[in-house]
């Protein structure tokens, strides 16, 4: 596992998804605010591949633009199809900069 260096905390804004390309990474990091709280995941739905950038967040889940596929916030968890999950990355903030924990 490794740390990598994502935004600023100040670039993150409460209930947006937004998207961060990361050298070193194929796939831009997906992070939001909910609650005041700093989530990370993947910026891709896993059930078609395609950006969840668009979609929305509603109960606790992240929900995909294309397909209204819905997962968790903080297990990645599916409430469409049990098979499938997103995945979600451990945040670490140091000085006003936004880490995730990639595997």
């Amino acid at each position: 596992m490794f740390r990598i260096r994502v935004c600023e905390e100040e670039d993150v804004v409460e209930g947006e998804l937004k998207s961060f390309s990361v050298d070193g990474v194929d796939v831009p990091i997906l992070v939001t605010r909910v609650d005041g709280e700093l989530i990370a995941g993947t910026s891709m739905c896993p059930h078609e591949d395609v950006s969840l950038v668009g979609g929305c967040i509603r109960n606790g889940e992240i929900v995909c633009r294309a397909h209204g596929y819905a997962f968790d916030l903080h297990t990645g968890a599916c409430s469409h199809d049990p098979t499938l999950s997103w995945r979600v990355y451990k945040i670490t903030l140091a000085s006003g900069q936004v880490y995730v924990d990639l595997a």
